[in-house]
């Protein structure tokens, strides 16, 4: 009896929902909306559907297919989702319902500062949005390193052509500067990909699929190299200080809704990928590259953060604090234990949904007001309170405040990071810090003090836009007081993460310390 194919239905459904969003006749740009939303939600309910039939103490993988897809290269249709991967495809699915209805009317007006007309239609725009949450679901299920790849590629297609013809007055510059850096990051990483297919041949046994390529016993030299090879890539996709310079830009042009798919689910693919394929494949490069990495990740994390204080756009300043928070998850990861681990995946999901809902709120300003400049707002509080209310949850989780979903993640990430490297955890602390002033400093500035004229007129949040982002901020503050649903998914993928890198929690010393100086404990 097989079972039913989850995964390729939800891959399938928004793919299908976008090839007939495109061929909608001209002029009917209100269906299309309409029918972009329809399929995004019927994606998420199924996907929590399948949520609830996933065991977290289960197999490894589940949902799982595999059917040959181009036999002769050893080419599998894998899919299969871990409890990382879930939480991850969660997210997606989620988010894009969200940003459809927030982006109601950004394909009709200008993605940035200034007026700027989109070069396509309003169809486009939501059969593009329909696209990309297909390839991010492929992405996170493909358990086939070359169909993993594929679908990594074709991310950049509906982004690029999102940003391209939907942007701000800088469109074309901030899309093909993506699109140079992602494609430069994906010949790396297939280079690695075809050398590992020739490794496993050689075993008599050529494939792609994740399950074998984790068996073979790889030289360390070449492992080093391979390891680079996926490394470099997610560290542009992340993006990992020094391979970041993309991000503000791109994310800076794109309208607010791109924006959030961008550093709230893309930039994701690419710390996935360190956890899953450089850790997994590779564990011995891993431990090799782990000093250089935790030192770039701690590097990001006050880079990031200082200067996001320094910016005087309200999109890349928010791209910036994303610099710094993508800092804090690479940290956790290699930092190689169950607690850093277990808290960079949940950062993970925090940050795409505290990310999104400052993005969103910064687009529906920025509509209203004709710009993204910081100083031509104060005193919204007064005029828009519902407004300023969820920019200012939105910012709170941003800087980590007890009881909103990034505190939890950020502890862990900080407590499992200093049992073994308690030096980088200290300096990593310095992020919080310069969060606080980063965010309460932005709100200050915009929320707060005299109200200009242009902003005295600036509406409320509309129905539309309320029902967008209320869901948001309602998981941010779930996930900030009950953590323990996602946690219970993500903790056993990451313990058989950290087995398969041959590493164990540090035992605690306190006792044994005590024991030394002959006090019982």
């Amino acid at each position: 009896m097989h079972q039913f194919p989850w995964l390729s239905v939800l891959i399938a459904l928004p793919a299908l929902g976008a090839f007939g969003v495109a061929l909608l006749p001209k002029g009917s740009d209100e269906l299309a909306k309409r029918c972009a939303l329809t399929v995004s939600v019927v994606v998420a309910v199924l996907t929590v559907v399948m949520t609830a039939r996933f065991s977290a103490n289960g197999d490894r993988f589940q949902f799982t297919e595999s059917y040959w897809w181009i036999k002769q290269f050893g080419v599998h249709w894998g899919l299969g989702v871990d409890g990382v991967a879930l939480v991850l495809i969660l997210l997606s699915v989620i988010l894009v319902p969200v940003v459809i209805l927030a982006s109601w009317n950004d394909a009709e007006r200008s993605g940035g500062a200034a007026e700027v007309a989109p070069k396509r239609s309003v169809k486009t725009y939501f059969a593009l949005l329909l696209t990309l949450e297909a390839m991010m679901i492929g992405v996170f299920a493909a358990t086939d390193v070359f169909l993993f790849y594929v679908f990594f590629e074709a991310m950049l297609i509906p982004v690029y052509f999102i940003i391209g013809s939907y942007g701000g007055p800088q469109r074309s510059y901030a899309a093909v500067k993506f699109l140079l850096y992602s494609l430069f990051g994906g010949l790396l990483m297939l280079v690695a990909v075809i050398w590992l297919y020739v490794l496993s041949a050689r075993t008599g046994q050529a494939s792609f699929m994740f399950g074998d390529l984790v068996k073979l016993n790889i030289d360390p030299t070449t492992a080093k190299w391979l390891f680079l090879g996926f490394f470099i890539a997610f560290a542009i996709k992340a993006p990992m200080v020094p391979f970041h310079t993309w991000l503000p830009d791109a994310a800076g042009q794109a309208p607010a809704g791109a924006a959030v798919l961008l550093v709230g689910v893309l930039d994701k693919v690419g710390t996935y990928g360190m956890l899953r394929f450089c850790l997994e494949l590779f564990p011995g490069a891993a431990k090799w590259a782990t000093p250089v990495v935790i030192a770039l990740a701690v590097a990001g994390i006050i880079y990031g953060a200082v200067l996001a204080i320094g910016q005087v756009d309200l999109k890349r300043l928010i791209a910036y604090t994303s610099i710094s928070h993508f800092g804090f998850i690479i940290l956790g990861i290699f930092a190689m234990t169950s607690q850093g681990q277990s808290g960079a995946t949940l950062y993970m999901v925090n940050h795409g949904f505290s990310t999104a809902a400052l993005f969103l709120i910064a687009g529906f300003m920025i509509a209203r007001r004709g710009s993204a400049r910081i100083d031509a707002y104060g005193g919204v509080q007064k005029v828009a309170p519902l407004l300023a209310g969820t920019f200012l949850i939105a910012g709170l989780s941003g800087l980590s405040l007890p009881g909103l979903s990034s505190f939890v993640s950020e502890f862990l990430v900080l407590v499992g990071t200093f049992t073994r490297y308690k030096a980088p955890a200290v300096i990593a602390t310095l992020g919080m810090i310069l969060a606080a002033v980063y965010i309460l400093w932005m709100y200050q500035r915009t929320m707060t003090g005299p109200t200009p004229e242009p902003v005295k007129g600036m509406k409320d949040l509309s129905r539309r836009e309320l029902v967008a982002v209320a869901p948001v901020i309602a998981i941010i503050v779930a996930l900030g007081f009950f953590p323990k649903p996602a946690l219970d998914v993500i903790n056993p993928s990451v313990t058989r993460t950290l087995e398969r890198v041959h590493m164990q929690d540090p035992k605690p010393t306190v006792g044994n310390k005590l024991a030394e100086k002959g006090v019982r404990p």
